[in-house]
């Protein structure tokens, strides 16, 4: 059996204390693998970023353990968990988190930057993947000359260019339009293709689930029971 990209068993997170004590999550098993784009659904305050976090080695977790890329999250120290996440990780948020005194290229290529790759090297691996979001053309502009659809495919070109295992996008189409949001998850599910990477997108919209190969579903910090699923319908239509 492939090993999972990112692997949780058993992880509880508590947040607060005393009477502000909250049970985030309470004993969560989950594998993401490769070639697959798993949505996380639930109402707000459910924990599905906090279960996003932990996975993405931003927050640890009160019990349990993570494995990314088969490496454990574990005891290690913040320098540490900060080289797995450059290692293995592409985050895509709500609101872009885009520089604004960069341009799309710059923006992307920072993340090329903080790893040590530069040059032409990295410019040309900076022209692939916004070519590959359709935003070649707009590689000169500033995130205010890009609409909130156009930035957050430079989030994603940004999250993708240095080739990570995993993408864990949160709520990514919550600030956008419905046609903007479509178009955001038919990129993310086509980036789901690849055998080598996992996709997490956490939403609480449930017009997007037709993207997803899994949907999981979570109340009060717990996953609920896994529901058959029915495929990927955009993966079946580009298929068609």
């Amino acid at each position: 059996m492939t090993q999972p990209i990112i692997a949780a068993n058993n992880v509880s997170k508590t947040l607060g204390a005393g009477a502000g004590q909250v049970h985030a999550l309470n004993h969560v098993d989950l594998s993401l693998n490769g070639g697959n784009l798993t949505m996380l659904m639930g109402p707000s305050g459910s924990g599905k970023t906090t279960l996003l976090s932990i996975l993405g080695g931003m927050l640890t977790p009160s019990e349990g353990k993570v494995q990314i890329c088969g490496v454990p999250t574990e005891g290690a120290s913040a320098e540490q968990l900060a080289e797995i996440r450059r290692r293995h990780i592409g985050f895509v948020f709500q609101t872009f988190h885009l520089f604004p005194t960069l341009t799309a290229a710059e923006n992307v290529q920072l993340a090329l930057d903080l790893r040590g790759e530069r040059g032409a090297g990295a410019r040309a691996r900076t022209r692939e993947v916004l070519t590959r979001v359709d935003l070649a053309r707009k590689a000169a502009a500033f995130p205010r000359e890009l609409s909130g659809g156009e930035q957050q495919r430079v989030a994603i070109a940004r999250a993708i260019v240095a080739d990570p295992a995993a993408i864990l996008a949160d709520e990514p189409t919550a600030a956008l339009d419905g046609a903007n949001g479509q178009e955001i998850m038919s990129i993310l599910a086509a980036i789901a293709k690849e055998p080598h990477r996992a996709v997490l997108v956490v939403t609480h919209d449930t017009r997007l689930t037709g993207f997803a190969d899994r949907t999981l579903r979570i109340e009060d910090g717990a996953l609920l029971p896994e529901e058959p699923s029915s495929g990927n319908v955009y993966r079946m239509r580009s298929n068609a």
